[in-house]
């Protein structure tokens, strides 16, 4: 029994997602879980949108503030088995609220920051930057 323990045990530091975009499918398509980590939905751009066809961020549309992120499946990873991007990959700051702000908790991290979503990309993500692309799970209407 130890060595199943030990076999399957792995270091929470060591732990770190891939996110599989799927905009092929909708909410309604999710018959159950999946095979490895789960579905999310619900999560908004801001500054910029996912451009479907392209299957990359793009630019929004003009007045357009927020859109939608199409179905995410969040799936674990070791820090040693993630694969190099194929492509350009933006490391957009994923918040629960549109304040961007948020107390310092006792771990030094942001009360309002929830991890960074790499979004892939055909630009340089300076352009992002720049433009202060940010993901929300919630907005204020």
């Amino acid at each position: 029994m130890q060595n199943f323990a030990r076999k399957y045990t792995i270091a929470v530091d060591q732990i770190i997602f891939d996110f599989i975009l799927l905009d092929k499918m909708t909410v309604a398509d999710i018959k159950g879980k999946p095979d490895n980590g789960c579905y999310a939905f619900g999560i908004f751009f801001e500054g910029a949108q996912w451009n479907k066809e392209k299957h990359l961020l793009y630019d929004s549309n003009p007045k357009e503030l927020f859109s939608e992120c199409p179905l995410v499946q969040f799936v674990p990873v070791t820090i040693s088995a993630k694969e190099a991007a194929p492509t350009l990959i933006y490391q957009c700051p994923l918040y629960k609220t549109v304040s961007r702000k948020g107390e310092l908790s006792t771990t030094g991290h942001c009360t309002n920051f929830v991890l960074f979503f790499e979004v892939p990309t055909d630009r340089e993500p300076t352009r992002w930057i720049k433009a202060g692309v940010a993901m929300f799970l919630a907005l204020r209407y």
